[in-house]
């Protein structure tokens, strides 16, 4: 399959839009991701919510007709291919596999993918009534038999034509390398068990810390997704908004809020420069869909501020070699946190046109 590899932007997806048994035990019959965008609400003046979806709907991912939809907007707008939120949490133990397992097994869309394994627990941060959380999933490391096991269930993906490579090699993002308790070890025994089928995979740490990139070269990674998104909402820019949100945090347990072309400053770094960081493209982000007052906001997004950020953005990896000027895109489709690429009521296909322009005034 020909790419534009002028620039490599890669997509997060998040398979969570169908039901699921354990979402309905958990959460009640029916329960999706549109569930909790659907009932949010404005928590302050001039808060956009809720956001409703315009081209796709309030799709349910199970529907084929959806997964190509979105596809050929993403691929019409200059994204690569998708990185599929892949759930694995111990002794085989797997969650929300169903939409990426039905594109891997009928070959549709024909569209790049990648997975990125989502290695941490799930837990009611919601609803629990003694400021305590209830575990709903444990992430588990049973060690060396679920690690095979592990292997074993996604070398299809592996193998497939579709499959987002670098220099030849599979791209496999863990999340959380720091929760994972031999991260080198499980590296090595994944390459040795990837060498036995005739290839190396090219595995990407994410973080939001530089200073965790020379570990992770050390475990065994061949490079790191750098985001910088949350430890923009633990910033002091001033006194004032220091002590601002201090005071809604413990008067009205309100998360904080924070302009996006402000944060949006801080969502590149010089790291990114290097051909071993992956910078990431960050749209938006409001966290109140999920977790209420309490839930971190950027306000006053627009597709001309998130263009100027992407603009930046590629200009940092303009310099790398073709193959790896890989830029990650936060998110495809995270509706209950604000932080989505596909058209809504507000702004139509602004986001994604944003996109676009950004890639063809830096690669020109």
């Amino acid at each position: 399959m020909e790419q534009n590899k002028k620039v490599r932007v890669i997509a997060f997806y998040l398979p969570q839009f169908h039901p699921t048994p354990e979402n309905d035990k958990w959460w009640g019959k029916g329960f999706t991701e549109w569930t909790n965008v659907g009932k949010a609400k404005p928590l302050f003046k001039g808060h956009y919510q809720p956001k409703v979806p315009a081209d796709l709907g309030y799709y349910d991912l199970r529907l084929p007709e959806t997964r190509k939809a979105q596809a050929d907007m993403a691929r019409e707008y200059g994204i690569e291919g998708f990185c599929y939120w892949h759930y694995w949490f111990g002794n085989g133990r797997q969650l929300l596999e169903r939409p990426f397992n039905e594109v891997l097994q009928s070959g549709e869309p024909d569209f790049p993918f990648c997975l990125a394994w989502a290695n941490h627990s799930w837990e009611d941060k919601q609803f629990s009534k003694d400021g305590s959380n209830k575990m709903l999933m444990e992430q588990l490391y049973p060690g060396d038999e679920d690690y095979i096991a592990h292997f074993q269930a996604v070398l299809p993906a592996f193998k497939d034509p579709r499959y987002i490579r670098v220099n030849g090699c599979p791209i496999f993002v863990v999340y959380s390398p720091m929760s994972v308790p031999d991260m080198k070890h499980f590296i090595d025994l994944w390459q040795e068990l990837a060498a036995q089928e005739g290839f190396h995979i090219h595995f990407v740490g994410h973080t939001s810390k530089p200073e965790e990139m020379p570990l992770y070269k050390e475990w065994g990674f061949q490079a790191t997704i750098m985001v910088r998104l949350f430890d923009v909402f633990k910033k002091d820019f001033s006194l004032i908004e220091r002590i601002n949100a201090k005071f809604q945090r413990l008067a009205f347990k309100q998360g904080r809020r924070i302009e996006y072309e402000k944060a949006a400053k801080y969502f590149t770094g010089e790291e990114d420069k290097q051909t071993d960081c992956y910078p990431t493209l960050i749209p938006n982000w409001d966290h109140s869909p999920r977790s209420g007052r309490a839930g971190h906001i950027l306000i006053h997004s627009t597709p001309d501020k998130f263009e100027r950020h992407a603009e930046i953005t590629f200009k940092q990896v303009i310099n790398k070699p073709e193959e790896e000027r890989i830029v990650f895109l936060k998110s495809w489709n995270e509706w209950a946190e604000g932080n989505y690429m596909e058209p809504d009521l507000k702004f139509g296909r602004g986001y994604l046109e944003a996109l676009r322009n950004a890639i063809n005034k830096v690669f020109h």
